[in-house]
């Protein structure tokens, strides 16, 4: 029997929760219900879910300093955040990116918008199909393995990061527009703003660490990965 993708719904509103979980349910997902930041702590120290939908304004912790202790736990930072708030202004997107939510969808939404952006990531999660190995100077990724070392040494990077490291080393030295690199690494889902390619840059960058130099902005054409980084070569 094929296994239905658990979706966490973190939503202090239980009419709104409600609504989403009935659609969910409708649209072959399992949906789990939880009122706080206590309440969805507790579900995943239970079961890990495919998906949660976190969000913003909740009693206690806020969803967006939950977003940022979920990315900082291991066993949780692999599980991709859609945050679900009423501020919908770029600041607050922004923000609520750089927290550690993968997508992010503003109140009023419609119910095909959600289910489109919950199977958006969910896609994303599936493993590389191709088990090869790309190296770049002393930067190696093994699509197999799902590990990223520099110098030897292991990388941690979120799934999103993963990815959009694997598309860009497997095309080194070319330079890509944020466009292209939606269409190649988020896929058909274009309900992301190009603006989110910068957040996941940044949070590559930061994964990186000393091999962050080697992801390059090119100004007025987007990234490109190069064994040359112009910041060594300017050492």
């Amino acid at each position: 029997m094929k296994k239905l993708p658990r979706v966490l719904i973190v939503e202090d509103e239980p009419a709104i929760a409600e609504l989403i979980a009935v659609n969910l349910r409708h649209n072959g997902c399992l949906p789990i219900w939880a009122e706080d930041g206590d309440a969805a702590q507790r579900e995943l120290d239970a079961v890990l879910p495919d998906v949660i939908l976190l969000d913003w304004m909740l009693p206690g912790q806020s969803g967006l300093s939950l977003a940022r202790k979920w990315r900082a736990d291991a066993r949780v930072k692999g599980i991709p955040i859609i945050m679900l708030t009423a501020r919908g202004d770029e600041p607050d997107k922004i923000a609520g990116l750089d927290a550690g939510a993968d997508d992010y969808i503003t109140k009023p939404f419609s119910t095909q918008e959600l289910l489109a952006r919950i199977r958006a990531v969910l896609r994303r999660r599936i493993p590389e199909q191709v088990n090869d190995s790309v190296t770049i100077g002393e930067l190696v990724l093994d699509a197999a393995t799902h590990r990223v070392t520099f110098q030897g040494e292991l990388l941690k990077l979120g799934p999103t990061e993963f990815k959009l490291l694997h598309f860009l080393m497997k095309h080194a030295e070319r330079v890509h527009s944020r466009s292209q690199l939606l269409d190649k690494v988020w896929g058909d889902h274009v309900f992301i703003e190009e603006r989110t390619v910068d957040v996941h840059v940044k949070r590559l960058r930061e994964a990186l660490g000393a091999a962050n130099v080697m992801v390059e902005t090119v100004r007025g054409a987007g990234y490109r990965i190069t064994g040359q980084p112009q910041a060594l070569q300017r050492a």
